[in-house]
């Protein structure tokens, strides 16, 4: 299935993610994930849980932005390389870059949060 990336609830958490407004993206993809159906459910709550990762590194809280982005990446792993409309290749590869980098020497930190690329 394809989700709407352009207009709604996933288009606002989308802008808010881009943003860096991890826990406002959060709280607009949550209303649609409760709506959904596997494996579009778990995909989404990928997403969910990576911007909440973000949210918790952004406030000091760097081991539980780590163990949240690694569940979010078990979650995607069992997605293939576009799904949902989205391009979850290029995003699996920044968070684990992420979480390699949080989980080690947190003066090596990526310059930029992993984009998420709607493909519709």
């Amino acid at each position: 299935m394809l989700l709407d990336w352009k207009s709604g609830a996933l288009a606002e958490g989308l802008e808010c993610y881009r943003r860096g407004e991890f826990f406002e993206a959060h709280e607009h993809w949550e209303g649609e994930w409760l709506r959904l159906e596997e494996p579009e459910k778990s995909f989404l709550q990928a997403l969910i849980q990576t911007a909440a990762a973000f949210h918790h590194y952004k406030s000091g809280n760097p081991a539980g932005a780590a163990s949240l982005l690694r569940r979010a990446l078990r979650r995607l792993e069992a997605c293939p390389a576009q799904f949902g409309g989205v391009a979850v290749g290029p995003l699996r590869e920044e968070a684990r870059v992420w979480v390699r980098a949080m989980e080690g020497d947190a003066t090596s930190m990526p310059d930029s949060f992993p984009v998420i690329y709607p493909r519709n």
